[in-house]
């Protein structure tokens, strides 16, 4: 990456698009320097990556080999956990939002919201769960907590 670069990570993200352009969403991911490549079983995960490692090789690029990790059953990418069984939020996002303290201002309920909001998808009934809470989002001042 050049230095003086002002917008490094959106830069290279662009060109690792452009090199796995025709990969992208059917065995690669790109997340600013991460790449992930899933497959369905090992024979298929050798396929790809060696698919990626000469995409890299033929542009030049180089990944650091102490940073790469290979043949993992499952792995942690942007509080998910990715493996054959599919997708589920990673635990430790979960204690974060258990943890998460009882918030006293509109503003404070809606930092709430949008962190739980992320991982609606694994929740059903979340826009029920989450409409009082919604409602409270447009008081005025700090309120107080019935325990009721």
């Amino acid at each position: 990456m050049s230095f003086r670069l002002t917008n490094a990570p959106a830069a290279f993200m662009d060109l690792m698009n452009r090199v796995f352009k025709q990969y992208l969403d059917l065995f690669v991911i790109v997340f600013i320097d991460d790449i992930l490549i899933y497959s369905r079983n090992e024979e298929e995960y050798a396929t790809h990556l060696g698919v990626v490692l000469r995409s890299l090789k033929d542009r030049q690029l180089f990944a650091k080999f102490s940073k790469c990790e290979f043949w993992l059953q499952s792995v942690a990418f942007l509080g998910h956990i990715v493996s054959s069984e599919g997708i589920r939020v990673d635990s430790q996002k979960i204690k974060a939002v258990k943890q998460w303290p009882r918030p006293t201002y509109p503003t404070y309920i809606k930092s709430f919201l949008g962190l739980a909001n992320y991982y609606r998808r694994f929740m059903e009934g979340f826009s029920s769960i989450a409409s009082p809470l919604t409602k409270l989002t447009k008081s005025k001042g700090k309120f107080q907590w019935s325990d009721e």
